[in-house]
């Protein structure tokens, strides 16, 4: 069963868990799951080691060796702090001497967030001096950022080793004060934002009057619709308080972020993908969707897709496309840095001929 009663403490005992940040053992926790094993029983017999790393937490557990020795582990001692997948020489049978519990983390997850807690700590040097250091940006306490699901699933997940050192340094440190401008309706897309402090506030002009849409907190990105669509601004931010903003700039953003995210499809290989159960996302507006559409193609307007996240189906391949390949590519990007498996139809219906559409709405 998922746990909720995990320690950071007790984590933090575990090899090699112990170099993660507490921020990175508080999403860990999230993860790890508890197996009970009654005694006498082989509890890796239905489920082995592979793709886990299993540390033994509670019980006794007896270990056979090749040459006919065997040991007995204890629960929560020194010894057991090691993965029982790590232990050398490698075991050949388990068996429970007692009930035991056995605690499981996801080898993938538990690797990447350790590739990122080590490269998104601030380098240190004995030269440097303490107001320097104070300025640097400590990643690993960016909760919202490097929440697990981003990393393993989310924005981030698709991103190449390579580029995760890069992307830090790249970004930029701005400081804010409330009230400040940061992204004016209708402008050009310069820069993506990340918050590392404060609150900003999402407004729209609508009928004349300033509407304000949502609240953004420390952790939450911005600013990338514009920069993937080659669009003007669709929305004011301003500073509700004081706060840092971390900015990437367009180049950058599209060499590190979009495209390793943007998975492009000819109409051939999109077309295989619907065959074999993908499903069509068109993401013009209704009146455009009502007039000429892709067979079997659901209509979900760029601008309404946001809301949508959560209900979509994460088992689902998606391809999604407009009439240009404009507002689908920032569709493709939104839907692929939330872990769902989007895919963009290389320039949209712009290429295709009208047979290959279905007009009105009507099936052919």
């Amino acid at each position: 069963m998922r746990s909720g009663v995990i320690s950071t403490d007790f984590l933090s005992r575990l090899e090699p868990l112990g170099a993660l940040s507490a921020d990175s053992l508080r999403e860990i926790s999230r993860m790890c799951y508890v197996e009970r094993v009654s005694r006498n029983l082989d509890p890796l017999r239905l489920k082995g080691l592979a793709g886990q790393a299993v540390y033994l937490i509670k019980g006794e557990l007896k270990l056979d060796y090749p040459d006919a020795s065997f040991e007995i582990m204890v629960g929560g001692t020194e010894t057991a702090m090691r993965s029982l997948d790590k232990r050398k020489p490698a075991f050949s049978a388990t068996k429970a001497i007692t009930d035991v519990e056995l605690l499981r983390i996801d080898e993938e997850v538990l690797d990447i967030m350790l590739t990122w807690d080590q490269l998104a700590a601030p380098a240190t040097a004995p030269h440097k001096k303490a107001t320097e250091a104070a300025d640097r940006t400590d990643w690993r306490t960016m909760s919202g950022m490097f929440a697990a699901e981003n990393l393993t699933s989310g924005i981030f997940a698709s991103l190449p080793p390579a580029h995760i050192e890069e992307l830090f340094r790249r970004f930029q440190r701005i400081k804010t004060l409330r009230g400040e401008s940061i992204i004016q309706e209708g402008g050009e897309g310069d820069y993506y934002y990340v918050i590392e402090s404060g609150r900003c506030q999402v407004k729209r002009q609508v009928g004349g009057a300033s509407v304000e849409l949502a609240e953004l907190k420390a952790g939450d990105a911005f600013g990338e619709e514009a920069l993937v669509a080659n669009a003007k601004r669709n929305a004011s931010i301003v500073m509700k308080t004081d706060g840092v903003l971390l900015r990437l700039s367009k180049a950058d953003f599209v060499e590190l972020l979009k495209e390793p995210l943007m998975h492009r499809l000819t109409r051939d290989e999109a077309d295989k993908k619907a065959r074999a159960g993908a499903v069509w996302v068109d993401v013009r507006f209704a009146a455009e969707y009502n007039a000429e559409k892709l067979p079997g193609a659901i209509n979900i307007p760029l601008n309404e897709i946001r809301n949508l996240f959560g209900t979509l189906d994460r088992q689902k391949e998606y391809i999604v496309y407009c009439q240009s390949g404009r507002r689908s590519s920032a569709a493709a990007f939104l839907l692929s840095q939330r872990g769902y498996k989007a895919y963009l139809l290389e320039g949209g219906l712009r290429g295709l001929t009208r047979d290959s559409l279905r007009l009105g709405g009507d099936l052919k």
